[in-house]
């Protein structure tokens, strides 16, 4: 899982102050929060690029590609079914009746899981064009888990005076959620070295690999329990919290890099600022669309 864990490596984003990259993050999801759509979808694409400079850049800029794009297709259709004509047409201001129906859902559909009784191409490019506030937000916070060691993280935490049980659930939470892919993953391919779906036709593998993982399910969440005890072992044994705070071995400097990305953050602010001047900002209708 190269997406989900640090590597470590010697270009300028691994030499980044962890807080650069914190304050980064909190940038780029407000400005794509305040601004028109397509300014997220930029920040997206320029974004997607720095992935090329990291260890292996070319793998995961195709990782993160797959990523952003899953993560468009599944916006856009949390969001498209239930979108009123009453929105799309600040979006779009033309006649109901000349949207493009893509398909008619049956009314259990409209009573039960409350779709609109229609769906549009409209719908669907609205869906879209919220997506990109997302995808904008995880390429963003993806930088910091592949660039960053727990341990930068937890000292970063620790000059910004965090509470150490806040910081301590916030790194367990960065080393578990890659983990338990890398479990489920492991757990999969093991059913299948061991003969599941073995002679069975290849068009049927798509079922045999639904099915893997959900048998992989139970035994992924007894290491991943048995795991947690380990570890609360582990920081009972080393005195973890025996005091309010904790000294520092590795001081963490800001370099001529930080002050390049303060700079870059400085403008995307006035970004935010100028669009919303002249009418790029979030609210609909797009006054300068």
């Amino acid at each position: 899982m190269e997406i989900t864990r640090y590597e470590s490596g010697k270009t300028f984003l691994y030499k980044l102050n962890p807080l650069t990259k914190v304050f980064f993050g909190i940038i780029v999801m407000s400005v794509a929060a305040v601004t028109i759509w397509w300014i997220g979808a930029i920040l997206t694409l320029v974004i997607m690029f720095l992935y090329l400079t990291l260890n292996d850049g070319k793998k995961k800029f195709a990782y993160i590609t797959l990523l952003v794009f899953i993560t468009i297709i599944g916006s856009t259709w949390s969001i498209a079914p239930y979108t009123p004509n009453s929105v799309l047409q600040m979006v779009f201001p033309c006649p109901i009746s000349s949207y493009t129906v893509v398909w008619v859902w049956p009314s259990y559909f409209v009573n039960i899981m409350g779709y609109e009784p229609q769906l549009t191409l409209q719908a669907l490019i609205y869906g879209a064009q919220i997506s990109f506030r997302i995808t904008s937000v995880l390429v963003s916070s993806l930088l910091l888990i592949l660039t960053t060691t727990t341990s930068d993280i937890f000292r970063m935490f620790s000059k910004m005076k965090v509470p150490l049980a806040i910081t301590f659930s916030i790194l367990v939470g960065v080393k578990t959620v890659p983990k338990i892919f890398e479990i489920l993953d492991t757990s999969v391919k093991m059913q299948f070295i061991r003969g599941l779906g073995y002679g069975k036709p290849r068009v049927l593998y798509p079922i045999y690999f639904f099915y893997a993982g959900l048998m992989a399910i139970i035994p992924s969440m007894v290491y991943l329990l048995r795991g947690a005890k380990n570890l609360a072992i582990s920081v009972d044994t080393r005195g973890f919290r025996a005091y309010e705070s904790r000294t520092m071995l590795v001081d963490l400097p800001f370099t001529k890099y930080d002050y390049i990305m303060f700079a870059v953050m400085a403008g995307l602010i006035i970004l935010a600022v100028l669009a919303n001047i002249y009418g790029f900002g979030r609210s609909i209708p797009y006054v300068g669309y």
